[in-house]
């Protein structure tokens, strides 16, 4: 009995043909259920399924293949989709949200912590919280940093600890961790190796204090955090891109402009590393400590590592000539010997201007470096700028005095007098001190004087050319003297040498004759001997040569009749060889082929079996009988029209007139077919 708008799912196997007042909505094909996927179905309202349990409407359950190898979705089942099978490894877990209890309703707000190796499927409602994770593996060098979701025992140390909620906690390998539901990972902490020139800038985040670790390996805490030491750009382009305080000087003045360094930054520094600069020989850094509210100076060669608190105390130096402000930005100050060149224009009593190149030999006293000495070295910012006014102000004031003649010919001793000053013995002294920062200059270097107006420059070029031509002149007449003295001296000596080497020459000539005669004498001699003994040698020596060259001839002979033997008897047995391997190969493959064959035909036997030969050996025999008997035909006769029959008594069958015998051996016939 149907009712009108019911629905019903047609699950007989066979042809059906729906019936006047039936109407096929769909045609639903079977889902093939593996071990690896199941189906999600989904009830449009309460019934009771296939498997004769009561489903409500909305609720959703799995298909699996330990429930059905095929599943087809009755009428009120709704397939929301198919979920793959969840493969957990041993190093690997999850934690399923909102998982399904034991009566099959999903706990809601709660967590379920599964670990490999095992594999699951998700129920429906459920889903993974992070996917499928790793399990934690952790070195000796290793620490996982952990905090507490909810109040739970742990008990993974001994004696348990409760933990509350927000408590941060960090475990130490080498260990294999998988967190509980109630704890949630942080972080992974590393050891950091440190060498003894290195160090790591650390925060407790509870206190707030900043200390630095140097020469360990250290592992940051839960309560622990990396602090960035930030510093001044001007600080940090001298640190990054720095360069050698004495050996690069020159490249300074090429790479600065007057606010500070043009240079771009080489490398990119770690902020949470300790600062260290390397403090050269002769050289002395001043270090600030903010927090102390007090200053130290390192003098090199030595390594300074900045605290937490500490700055570099930064020098903005003058340079260029003219000296010019803040050209050379360092970190390091060069305690000396060293110079500074400096161009400054001065004018005489005369109203005579002059353009003077100086340059200053200058070292910093440092006496045994003591704490009050070392800070008054950083009591000047600028001592380069300081040094050459002061001293450009004391040149200007004693040339101002003097007349443009007296400076011409006494410029050196005006200038050192003008720069260190006389004593009590009224004589210039060696150096000048400034006690500011114990600056001692020891030399003062004239390099050029040149005047500013062009016709005091005329002038002055005029006179000294004047005084060069004469002193050319009187040179050239006493060189001239002392050349033709010379030339004389040397003809006379030449003449007595020409009379002494001729007589020599001649007795040398008398002892070569001599030597000749004797000398002919003796080759004549040694001649016509050396020619007897050379032809008895040379006779004996082809002899002996024809003797050695026979024996040789039928020696080689010997060696190619051997050789040539040997090789013909190991090509011999070589080709017999290889026919033998060659025809142990060909019936070896005949025997293999043999094999694949034979195994083949069995393998399609074994596979097909014995019953499928013999139904597809009667399939046709089997099928005509079925078809003549079907249609209801007592006789029939298929040729192909090639062959030759004899009709004879086959009319007879053909036109119906057969005996009671003949349609009893037919039917026989049939039946035995």
């Amino acid at each position: 009995m149907r009712f009108c708008g019911e629905e019903w799912l047609v699950r007989k196997t066979g042809a059906y043909l729906p019936g006047a007042y039936e109407e096929v909505v769909e045609i639903v094909d079977a889902i093939v259920l593996t071990e690896k996927e199941a189906v999600h179905v989904r009830a449009t309202r309460t019934f009771q399924d296939d498997l004769g349990v009561l489903r409500k409407n909305g609720e959703e359950w799995l298909v699996k293949l330990s429930d059905t190898e095929t599943y087809i979705p009755g009428v009120y089942e709704q397939v929301i989709g198919v979920v793959p099978i969840t493969t957990l490894s041993n190093r690997q877990y999850c934690v399923i949200l909102d998982p399904v209890g034991e009566d099959g309703k999903p706990q809601l707000g709660q967590k379920k912590l599964v670990k490999g190796e095992t594999s699951f499927f998700l129920m429906p409602g459920e889903k993974l919280e992070n996917g499928i994770q790793d399990v934690h593996v952790m070195g000796e060098d290793e620490g996982l940093i952990l905090r507490a979701k909810e109040s739970f025992l742990d008990d993974t140390i001994q004696p348990a600890v409760k933990r509350n909620p927000g408590d941060k906690w960090m475990i130490r390998g080498p260990i294999e961790y998988i967190p509980p539901t109630e704890v949630e990972a942080i972080i992974k902490r590393y050891s950091i190796p440190l060498d003894e020139n290195e160090g790591i800038y650390v925060r407790n985040v509870k206190t707030g204090r900043v200390r630095e670790i140097c020469g360990e390996t250290y592992m940051l805490n839960q309560d622990e955090e990396l602090w960035p030491k930030e510093l001044p750009s001007v600080v940090e382009d001298l640190l990054s891109g720095y360069k050698d305080p004495l050996a690069d000087r020159g490249e300074w003045s090429k790479q600065s402009t007057a606010v500070g360094f043009a240079q771009p930054i080489s490398q990119v520094r770690e902020k949470t590393r300790v600062v260290t600069l390397r403090v050269p020989h002769n050289a002395a850094v001043q270090v600030y400590d903010y927090k102390e509210k007090k200053a130290r100076v390192v003098f090199g060669p030595d390594l300074v590592m900045l605290g937490p608190d500490e700055q570099f105390t930064q020098l903005s130096l003058s340079g260029g000539k003219p000296k010019r402000p803040n050209i050379i930005r360092s970190l390091c100050l060069l305690l000396g010997p060293d110079f500074c060149t400096d161009i400054l224009t001065v004018e005489t009593a005369d109203h005579a201007r002059l353009q003077l190149q100086l340059a200053y030999n200058w070292h910093f006293d440092v006496g045994n470096k003591s704490p009050e000495s070392a800070t008054k070295l950083f009591s000047v910012p600028d001592f380069v700028g300081d040094l050459c006014k002061a001293l450009a102000s004391r040149i200007r004031g004693a040339v101002a005095g003097v007349f443009f003649d007296d400076f011409h010919k006494n410029s050196a001793r005006i200038i050192r007098l003008a720069v260190f000053g006389q004593d009590e013995n009224q004589k210039i002294r060696n150096q000048f001190c400034f006690p500011q920062n114990n600056l001692v200059i020891t030399s003062v270097d004239i390099q050029s004087v040149e005047p500013v107006d062009q016709r005091t420059r005329d002038s002055l070029q005029k006179s000294v050319q004047l005084a060069i031509e004469i002193t050319t002149q009187s040179l050239e007449a006493a060189a001239r003297h002392e050349a033709e003295r010379r030339e004389q001296e040397a003809k006379g000596r030449l003449e007595r040498q020409k009379i002494t080497d001729e007589v020599e020459a001649e007795h040398a000539r008398k002892e070569l004759l001599e030597l000749q005669a004797s000398s002919m004498v003796v080759e004549s001699c040694g001649q016509a001997k050396a020619e007897a003994q050379s032809r008895a040698e040379a006779q004996r020596i082809e002899g002996e040569a024809a003797v050695e060259q026979a024996k040789l001839k039928a020696e080689a002979i010997r060696i190619e009749a051997e050789t040539e033997l040997e090789r013909l008897s190991k090509a011999r047995t070589a080709e017999i060889h290889y026919l033998q391997e060659q025809n142990q190969l060909e019936v070896l493959k005949v025997q293999e082929i043999a094999d694949i064959e034979t195994r083949k035909f069995k393998n399609i036997v074994d596979s097909l079996g014995s019953e499928t030969i013999r139904s597809i050996a009667l399939a046709g025999p089997e099928l005509q009988v079925k078809l003549l008997q079907g249609l209801g035909i007592k006789s029939t006769l298929i040729t192909d029209g090639m062959t030759p029959l004899n009709l004879f008594s086959t009319a007879k069958g053909l036109l119906g007139i057969t005996s009671p015998k003949s349609l009893e051996e037919s039917s026989k016939g049939e039946e035995d077919t």
